[in-house]
């Protein structure tokens, strides 16, 4: 099958997002299979220092929107391409490579997709997106659809998911002697311990709004008195509104000492991607579905965010999850269901044409 030749030749070539000249390497070897593919190349450029790839249409009415940078290091994932039956597995087959390629696949199957279509591929969505979120929102505002070929979720795809928060809480106090004289200081971690039980008490899990606590760092010496603390904290939901609440309670903590002192940095990285950005998309999605005689395919909300948060953002329509069926981003046992790749592909161009 070609279409798994030209998967394997993406999967092998490892693309870390850290690692620059690996993700120059793969949007290279991107664009030569789509030149193959589709007998045109993309056309390739920096955004703020780091590649993307855009084939199709200049100011396009659909955005399909894909990356090809994977969360693992070099090597960390081995062999790379694993045959089990119907299971294939390598670093980044899941998440997202086969995404990108089932685009490719089912554009080749419009005649005049150039037209009205625009596939862009970047190289730092596991990194935040820090470099490609405005070039992102810039296209999707524009746009009459955006489409992102993201993993499914058990072949369901991705009707809501949750906007993201990153935030650092440093408490300062004063060092002074544990023994001698611990009255004299200012304890960082007393202070620090009541503001993670604070930040827990913000969940609301009915609305599913997840506010953790996770890396901390207190102190210097066991017999010291801590003189600074930090805390990072991840923040999740499904609405903005959560999300502003969350961080104007963080922002609004205040120290129990008097004289200790609260510095807060970070924000909001990925607004959620809300149902009234997808439920127009999805119902056409499903219908398109019908008329091929496939399966219903379900739609899901989910936690973890992607470039369609910040495409919903900029007011585009969006579906998400369009892509490979399987399990395990970013975990050992990553892989693809191969046999589903076909029907995925047929389902994506019909759509696409619906659209256009």
């Amino acid at each position: 099958m070609t279409f798994l030749a030209d998967l394997q030749r993406l999967v092998e070539l490892q693309s870390p997002s850290e690692d620059l000249d690996a993700c120059r390497n793969v949007i290279a070897l991107a664009n030569e299979i789509t030149t193959e593919r589709l007998g045109s190349p993309a056309k390739i450029f920096d955004e703020n220092g780091r590649p993307v790839f855009w084939w199709g249409a200049e100011q396009p009415a659909i955005v399909i929107l894909t990356h090809l940078d994977t969360v693992w290091p070099i090597d960390s994932f081995l062999p790379l391409w694993q045959v089990d039956g119907d299971k294939i597995a390598g670093p980044g087959i899941f998440d997202m490579k086969t995404g990108f390629l089932q685009a490719l696949y089912a554009i080749a199957d419009i005649a005049d997709a150039s037209t009205k279509v625009a596939l862009i591929a970047t190289t730092d969505e596991e990194l935040g997106s820090q470099t490609s979120r405005e070039l992102i929102k810039r296209v999707s505002a524009q746009a009459d659809a955006v489409l992102v070929t993201e993993a499914s979720l058990d072949g369901q795809v991705k009707i809501g998911r949750k906007g993201t928060s990153m935030y650092s809480v440093k408490v300062i106090g004063r060092a002074a002697h544990a023994g001698l004289e611990p009255e004299k200081g200012i304890n960082a971690s007393i202070e620090i311990a009541r503001i993670v039980t604070a930040l827990a008490a913000l969940e609301s899990k009915e609305l599913g709004t997840s506010v953790v606590p996770t890396t901390l760092h207190s102190g210097t010496t066991t017999n010291t008195v801590p003189a600074v603390a930090t805390l990072d904290v991840d923040c999740r939901s499904f609405t903005m509104a959560e999300m502003e609440r969350v961080k104007d309670a963080i922002y609004g903590l205040t120290a129990a000492h008097p004289e200790a002192k609260i510095e807060v940095t970070g924000g909001i990285n990925r607004p959620p991607l809300e149902l009234s950005a997808t439920e127009d998309l999805y119902n056409r999605f499903e219908a398109i579905a019908a008329e091929l005689g496939q399966p219903k395919v379900g739609g899901a909300s989910v936690g973890g965010a992607s470039d369609g948060n910040f495409a919903a953002a900029a007011g585009a329509k969006v579906l998400d999850g369009l892509g490979a069926i399987g399990h395990g981003a970013h975990a050992p046992h990553e892989h693809i269901l191969a046999s589903t790749i076909p029907a995925r592909i047929s389902l994506l161009s019909a759509f696409i044409k619906d659209l256009m």
